[in-house]
């Protein structure tokens, strides 16, 4: 349990989720404060940066994305002593790359899109995933790289795939298309168990959920609770907490799910250090929850340590 009271927010970072990271860290700042803790934004713009910590008694990390979510931050922190949020190097590093986290997903029964790892022929995709696909970074985050092909072509698959490689220097991950709806699930660690927060159904204005969408007041709408049935709530909460445990997460994280018309539900991937912004999810499911924002970070930094 920390107990500590002088707090650095960790944010920025130096890739395509910089933006969205400092207003992340701002939010959590703003409720750390609130919730008593004397709280700081601290700005790493390389990995070195975090010697700024030094005096601080522990670390939130709301960096998203490449060496700031995948495992490299906290193995520096753990170098440092410092009690830090969120999951270690080890499941921060797995659930980062889509391509391992969703083949150990398929190894405890948790039933995910069937996919291939780029590069593969055009006639390998159709013939083990169908004419519609979804082509993305096997690492990153934000919708950044992604693209949806509806009836996909040797020219559309082979810039889809150029493009999710320039977006993140990763593999590339092409995945069959599940039609139906989107939804997400929020996990906490919570008087000593790992529960799934208040279900949200993701419904766009226009287009699909991409990163405009995401971070663009107004251009989607966030359904929460999620009007599905119980039983698809049950299995869709079960398998974001089996995920989070199969990964070997800690404190909080965030999958994300497609639910197929016919009310199968697959898990996409699971975010170890979810967004934090004013328009995020993981605010809204605690929110539903009846916890304030305030109380969920003061929650989760309580339970930050230096060796997960």
């Amino acid at each position: 349990m920390f107990t500590g009271e002088k707090v650095a927010v960790l944010c920025g970072g130096d890739g395509r989720e910089r933006e969205v990271s400092l207003r992340s860290g701002a939010a959590v700042c703003s409720a750390l404060s609130e919730a008593g803790f004397s709280a700081d934004v601290i700005d790493l713009k390389k990995l070195v940066d975090v010697q700024k910590i030094e005096g601080y008694d522990g670390a939130f990390i709301a960096m998203h994305g490449d060496w700031g979510e995948g495992g490299i931050l906290q193995e520096k922190l753990e170098e440092m002593h410092i009690p830090y949020t969120g999951s270690g190097p080890q499941a921060s590093e797995l659930a980062m790359n889509k391509w391992n986290a969703l083949a150990l997903f398929d190894l405890h029964g948790i039933k995910t899109p069937n996919g291939l790892l780029w590069p593969v022929s055009y006639d390998e995709v159709i013939a083990h995933l169908g004419r519609d696909v979804v082509v993305k970074p096997s690492s990153g985050g934000s919708t950044v790289g992604i693209s949806i092909l509806q009836n996909v072509n040797p020219l559309s698959l082979s810039k889809a795939a150029y493009d999710a490689r320039q977006s993140y220097d990763s593999d590339v991950l092409v995945e069959k298309y599940i039609a139906g709806r989107e939804l997400t699930a929020a996990v906490w660690e919570h008087n000593g168990k790992v529960e799934a927060l208040p279900l949200i159904e993701i419904v766009p204005h226009h287009g699909f959920y991409d990163y405009a969408n995401k971070y663009t007041a107004g251009a989607t709408e966030y359904i929460v609770p999620a009007i599905i049935s119980p039983k698809d709530t049950e299995t869709i909460s079960a398998m974001a907490v089996e995920a989070h445990k199969v990964l070997g997460c800690s404190g909080y994280s965030r999958a994300d799910f497609r639910l197929s018309p016919m009310g199968e539900a697959y898990i996409l991937e699971v975010n170890t250090a979810p967004g934090m912004t004013a328009t995020s999810l993981v605010p809204k499911a605690a929110n539903a929850a009846g916890v304030s924002m305030s109380e969920f970070v003061g929650e989760i930094m309580r339970m930050a340590s230096c060796g997960k």
